[in-house]
């Protein structure tokens, strides 16, 4: 027929890869999933920071541990509400800009209900509330995931639970039904 070519084959997956796989699977899913709150979005995501830990073996980076993992999906949804966020503010100035307002809160919430309104939200906003009050982080830290100054981001949160109280009590009814 003709000469042989070369192929560049990809090696066979890391058994210790593989077996990570099957543990860590749930819960880097179950990480991202009530984060960003639609099934598809978390399958993709999860699906990305597992390819992460694929090239970052191939690339002889650190060792992959759950731990390792769920930190690349924090960065893997924060980097999809970036891209999200960018979008919107596109969308906003082509509008002629957006809602500001400051109104603390710190009612106890139904956890359904707060969920359903969080995946409303802008994904600015979406990401700056989970980081905070999801994962605890602390804001300057959130300033740093977000690509934000401490200043833009303590600002941003504030309009985040604004626009979040204001989601959440429209969204209730009389007698417990939503």
């Amino acid at each position: 027929m003709g000469s042989p070519r070369s192929r560049a084959v990809a090696p066979p997956p890391d058994p210790g890869l593989l077996s990570l796989y099957d543990r860590a699977l749930p819960e880097v899913y179950g990480y991202l999933l009530p984060r960003c709150g639609q099934r598809a979005l978390a399958e993709d995501l999860t699906a990305e920071t597992f390819l992460a830990a694929v090239r970052a073996e191939a690339d002889g980076g650190p060792p992959t541990t759950v731990a390792w993992l769920i930190g690349v999906a924090r960065h893997k949804l924060v980097d999809h509400w970036r891209r999200l966020e960018r979008e919107e503010r596109g969308l906003r100035l082509l509008d002629g800009g957006a809602h500001h307002s400051e109104d603390p809160w710190d009612d106890q919430l139904d956890i359904l209900r707060a969920r359903e309104v969080l995946v409303q939200l802008s994904p600015g906003h979406r990401a700056a509330l989970t980081l905070r009050y999801l994962d605890d982080l602390p804001v300057p830290r959130v300033a740093a995931l977000l690509g934000r100054t401490l200043h833009a981001t303590e600002a941003l949160l504030v309009r985040a639970r604004t626009a979040f109280r204001i989601q959440y009590e429209s969204t209730e009814q009389p007698g417990g039904a939503s």
